[in-house]
């Protein structure tokens, strides 16, 4: 372990096999985009805070996507607001840490892990949040082993995440922050305040190295949550994620995230689906908002949240269907299934909530024949 004083940065992903490229079902962000990164790196003159691998300029641009001079074309990671992406990246360059916050589906993790990627190259430094999570995630454990045989030594010492990261000045990520509960949470704040981990049974201490910092995820839509402690927001400067501003926002992003977990699953090859995508997500406005896009009819709302993320599932889920089941192309028969399993998480109230939205929505809409259809026939 390398303690304080030292600027040696670890090897990506310590301890991990090394996979062949193309192997992983999910690569980490700096893997599956390393070809924009680098183009990134290569072509950025701007000053960089100290031991990021991008500019703050080139960490937004990769977010945001953009065209490089030699002709590179960076990929949008997130489809929102610009400057939400700029105060979260203008937030890791100072000594505050970064709280994503929003409703699930959101995109906070997926942003999150490709702030790591543009800001350290090592997406990899997570502390997953659940309800389960100990102490030691967040600041260190014991080899056992070794502490028996030998007592309390560094040799025994197994550092967090959140401890290699403050070591080696890199940024650390913890996922679902108010899952874990408010006394582990609160372990946190002498890291933020006064970036330093102490080890009291060595009598020493981990101090942050510069370019230090730590993103979490967090929302209070889901059952289970543990609210921040007053003392521990205040160490985050939060930024909320906003769901997609209007209906052709969220259908590109499901189109583009449909797009690259097909490739990534070898789905087979599909003709456009971009009528049953947009079906998919303007159910799922509609529920969501509680009213109908035309503004005309008031809607119950079930008690699923109807996320991006959600429906970014359902037309994967369909494309699986039509691709392996059906004749390659994705129709009604495909999405209603996961469409009725995304809509009612609560057979009780939310079936009801479903079957007034089916006979008084989308039986009397023009073109959705087949959609309601294929409903009725998941639904009975």
């Amino acid at each position: 372990m390398t303690m304080p004083g030292t600027t040696e940065r670890p090897a990506p992903r310590t301890g991990a096999e090394v996979l062949p490229d193309g192997t992983a079902l999910r690569p980490h962000a700096e893997d599956a985009f390393a070809h924009e990164l680098a183009a990134l790196a290569a072509a950025d003159d701007r000053p960089r805070p100290e031991r990021w691998r991008l500019s703050p300029w080139a960490v937004a641009t990769y977010l945001l996507g953009g065209a490089l001079p030699d002709g590179t074309v960076i990929t949008p990671k997130y489809v929102g607001p610009r400057r939400i992406v700029e105060v979260a990246v203008a937030t890791l360059a100072t000594d505050r840490a970064l709280l994503l916050l929003g409703v699930p589906g959101t995109a906070k993790t997926w942003v999150s892990e490709h702030l790591a990627a543009a800001v350290s190259g090592d997406s990899t430094l997570l502390v997953q949040g659940t309800a389960g999570t100990p102490e030691e995630a967040i600041r260190y454990g014991w080899d056992y082993a070794r502490l028996l045989a030998h007592g309390p030594s560094r040799d025994a010492l197994v550092p967090s995440p959140v401890m290699r990261a403050m070591a080696h000045g890199m940024t650390a990520r913890v996922e679902e922050l108010t899952r874990i509960p408010a006394d582990i949470q609160d372990t946190l704040i002498t890291v933020l305040s006064e970036k330093t981990l102490p080890i009291p049974e060595l009598g020493e201490e981990v101090q942050a190295v510069r370019g230090f910092n730590l993103i979490a995820t967090a929302n209070d839509r889901d059952r289970g949550v543990h609210e921040l402690s007053s003392a521990l927001r205040r160490r985050f400067n939060t930024v909320v994620l906003p769901l997609p501003e209007t209906a052709e926002a969220e259908v590109e992003i499901v189109t583009r995230r449909v797009e690259q977990l097909g490739r990534s699953l070898d789905l087979p090859a599909a003709p456009d689906a971009s009528d049953e995508i947009r079906r998919v997500v303007t159910v799922f406005r509609e529920l969501r908002d509680g009213v109908t896009a035309d503004g005309r009819t008031r809607l119950k709302s079930p008690s699923g949240t109807l996320s991006t993320a959600e429906a970014i599932s359902v037309v994967t889920g369909g494309l699986a269907l039509a691709g392996h089941f059906g004749d390659g192309v994705l129709r009604p028969a495909d999405v209603a299934a996961g469409v009725l399993g995304a809509v009612v998480r609560d057979p009780a109230a939310d079936r009801a909530v479903w079957q007034e939205y089916l006979e008084t929505v989308v039986r009397e809409r023009d073109g959705w024949k087949d959609f309601y259809r294929a409903c009725r026939e998941v639904s009975a």
